[in-house]
C-alpha cells in the first residue's frame, strides 16, 4: 500500500480515480473561480449603481424641501 497523500493520489479515496487538477486549479484559481469573480464584480457593480440612485435622490428631496423653504 502507497503513503502517498498527494491531491492527485489520495489514499483511502474509493470510487475510482479522481481528476486530475492542474496547477490553477489546485491554487483555486480555475475557471469556477473567474465565474466567481465576475458575479461578485457584477453584484458589486448593481449595489454602487442603487447607492448612486439613492444618494441622487436624497439630494434632489433636500433642494426641493430647501427650494420650498427659501422662498
Amino acid at each position: 500500500m502507497t503513503d502517498s497523500k498527494n491531491i492527485n493520489n489520495p489514499v483511502g479515496q474509493g470510487g475510482g480515480q479522481r481528476k486530475k487538477l492542474s496547477r490553477a486549479e489546485r491554487q483555486n484559481n480555475g475557471p469556477h473561480r473567474n465565474r466567481d469573480r465576475q458575479n461578485a464584480a457584477d453584484q458589486k457593480a448593481e449595489l454602487v449603481r442603487k447607492m448612486r440612485e439613492k444618494a441622487r435622490a436624497a439630494e434632489a428631496a433636500a433642494q426641493a424641501s430647501g427650494d420650498t423653504a427659501q422662498s
